[in-house]
């Protein structure tokens, strides 16, 4: 399983500014450990958007991936040897902070929470954004406030308004 939490975000305080510089905003930084073993090695991923929302090109992956790297290679007694991934996130975007719940109200997102609420750890619907610490989410007729807290993991989900919208952005 990832972390997120710990040395990610240690990593994406030092990147985070790095890549504002550069025109872009730091979505996710993940840290996944290989297999056990003499060879094992760190996987870091960024996932990385354009701040103008337009999609990110392979290109532009590689130019962060080159800066992330030299200012890593700086910090290496924090990560140590690692594989670096670096992405863009994609039409099933991950909702990672509070703000993102708000950023996308309208769109189809499924949730699964950490813990049962209502009966159940996995929501799926339209986002209606946030009420104090609360995602608020349209289930067809109803709408149920889940505590941020207690959201184990967010994404919004693929379908013809979401590849419309994506394909607007692109220019395509």
């Amino acid at each position: 399983m990832p972390e997120t939490g710990g040395r990610a975000e240690r990593i994406e305080a030092l990147i985070a500014p790095l890549l504002d510089d550069m025109g872009f905003a730091v979505v996710r930084v993940a840290i996944d450990e290989a297999a056990a073993g003499s060879d094992a090695r760190r996987w870091l991923q960024v996932m990385a958007e354009r701040a103008d929302g337009v999609p990110i090109g392979v290109d532009e992956c590689a130019e962060i991936s080159r800066a992330v790297s030299d200012a890593l290679d700086a910090e290496t007694a924090m990560m140590g040897s690692f594989t670096l991934e670096v992405s863009s996130p994609g039409i099933e975007r991950p909702l990672v902070r509070i703000e993102d719940y708000d950023r996308f109200a309208g769109r189809e997102a499924r949730v699964r929470t950490a813990s049962l609420i209502d009966g159940r750890k996995r929501f799926r619907g339209i986002l209606k954004g946030v009420a104090g610490e609360c995602v608020r989410l349209g289930l067809g007729a109803q709408e149920v406030a889940l505590p941020f807290s207690a959201i184990a993991d967010a994404n919004l989900v693929a379908n013809e308004a979401a590849l419309a919208a994506s394909l607007k952005r692109s220019g395509a």
